[in-house]
């Protein structure tokens, strides 16, 4: 029967067991029983079974049904509740999204994966949604007059759902799903899994800024942990991490995937010649005026076209509770710290520059990379000995950094800036080791600042013989120092809110 709110809703018995089933948005047309998990379709006044609906994987999310919050759009402060719960599989993992009611009777998503959160409402784009094939990954396109990248484009299917919801996709039928960005750093998603198509366009959103209530307690959640044995050799392996979706074991280095759930089967990868990161996994380190956990560890190298030698660099995941992740890159030229961009930078594919904020940046180098080593929880499900096609950009003027990763499905951007090598050490209270985090920008000349000009002059002749020396001795190109950089998001190593 209907109640006499604002917004009209409406209870009938379930079809399967005769439990409640309340239906508080008047766009909803589906439902699951929270008490014999049927899927329930509503015509008019009637509720329909259509089956039953799969158990949800436990993704130790800190949002549960009935969560409350508030969202600024369009400069109004709009009261929402999350009434429903949709789980998808796609080709590199799972996420979540969470239907939000809000008060003027309309409904958004908030979609969480990798740490971040993207709140969404429903959007037109104007036209009849082109076919998913003809939005190709990294081209540009207008919605609205206004240009958006395709940053993703990618087959999915739903898995499991809970509480009240939209039209659904058939349970388990692949459709696909594509991702826009935009310069200003607003997403907009095509889902292709009914007719027409639905569009939602919104902006990243920081967890605290939601002023969430009714969500589940930070302690509990610690306390459960997730705890397991090796799929390879028996040994326990504890994940820390809600959002972690693949980790490795301390004592073999197996890769184990987490993006089925404990509940699932485990996969896993054996891994040989482990590396030895410079910071050890656990270390906290301050960074922007806040600590960040070092959880997750890499090793990938690169190769240019038409070049013989391979180049390397590591990548330190760093967590923050309120903040989400970043990362603290060790390249040969030194150090960095990005992290994933929510809009995609202007750049035309090929060309030497890009544009980001109102700053410009130039090509510095575009390479195959590979992952050859991982330690630690991870986000995304890491694979070993992934390839992916890197561009990396300086600004032009300062010490900003924005790098471009491409895999057949996705593009993700990154952005930071580079820091200093005693930076680092100081970060993680390393100062009697800042020795081994030096870097070729704690060269003699940028660390020496009060050196005489005589002093320099030396140094510089030095260096001038050396380099004549080196190219005497050999008349074939060698590898050199090299940058690296990577482009820290995407599935490939982070980032993305899918």
């Amino acid at each position: 029967m209907a109640d006499s709110a604002p917004q009209r809703s409406y209870r009938a018995p379930c079809p399967g067991c005769g439990a409640p089933v309340e239906f508080r948005s008047a766009q909803s047309t589906h439902a699951i029983c929270a008490y014999c998990q049927s899927m329930v379709v509503r015509s008019g006044e009637v509720l329909q079974r259509l089956g039953k609906m799969a158990e949800l994987f436990d993704d130790h999310s800190p949002l549960r049904l009935m969560a409350s919050g508030r969202i600024e759009q369009d400069g109004k402060d709009q009261p929402f509740t999350l009434i429903g719960r949709l789980q998808y599989q796609g080709e590199q993992g799972r996420w979540t999204e969470w239907i939000a009611f809000l008060q003027d009777g309309g409904s958004g998503v908030l979609s969480e994966d990798n740490g971040a959160y993207v709140f969404t409402r429903p959007a037109r784009l104007g036209r009849d949604a082109p076919a998913p094939e003809q939005l190709r990954v990294g081209m540009t396109t207008a919605v609205g007059g206004q240009p958006f990248s395709v940053a993703a484009n990618m087959q999915v299917r739903l898995v499991s759902a809970q509480g009240e919801l939209p039209k659904l996709p058939p349970l388990g039928q692949p459709f696909q799903v594509v991702e826009l960005r935009s310069a200003d750093g607003e997403v907009l998603s095509i889902d292709y899994g009914s007719q027409p198509p639905q569009v939602q366009r919104g902006r990243a959103v920081r967890l605290q800024d939601l002023r969430l209530v009714g969500i589940k307690d930070e302690s509990a959640r610690d306390e459960q942990g997730r705890q397991f044995n090796c799929p390879r050799c028996g040994a326990p392996v504890r994940v820390e991490l809600a959002s972690s979706k693949s980790c490795t074991c301390p004592a073999c280095d197996s890769i184990i995937d987490l993006s089925a759930g404990l509940g699932g089967e485990l996969r896993h990868a054996a891994q040989y010649e482990p590396v030895q990161p410079l910071i050890a996994l656990g270390s906290v380190g301050q960074f922007e005026g806040a600590p960040w956990q070092v959880v997750g560890f890499q090793h990938r190298s690169g190769r240019e076209a038409g070049d013989d030698e391979n180049f390397g660099w590591e990548e330190y995941l760093l967590y923050n509770r309120q903040r989400g992740f970043i990362f603290l890159v060790d390249a040969s030229d030194g150090w960095s710290l990005v992290r994933p961009t929510t809009g995609a930078p202007q750049y035309k594919p090929g060309a030497q520059q890009a544009s980001y904020l109102g700053r410009q940046y130039r090509l510095t180098s575009s390479y195959q990379a590979e992952t050859t080593y991982v330690a630690g929880e991870f986000y995304w499900p890491v694979v070993r000995g992934q390839k992916t096609g890197n561009s990396d950009f300086a600004a032009v003027n300062g010490r900003g950094i924005l790098s471009r990763e491409q895999t057949p499905g996705e593009i993700t951007w990154s952005h930071g800036s580079r820091i200093d090598s005693s930076a680092v050490a100081q970060a993680f209270k390393l100062g009697d080791k800042a020795g081994l985090f030096r870097r070729q920008d704690a060269g003699p000349v940028a660390a020496a600042s009060g050196i005489g000009c005589g002093t320099l002059i030396l140094v510089l002749f030095i260096l001038f013989v050396l380099l004549v020396l080196m190219s005497n001795c050999s008349g074939s190109p060698g590898g050199g120092v090299r940058s690296s950089g990577g482009s820290f998001g995407g599935y490939s190593s982070g980032g993305g809110h899918k």
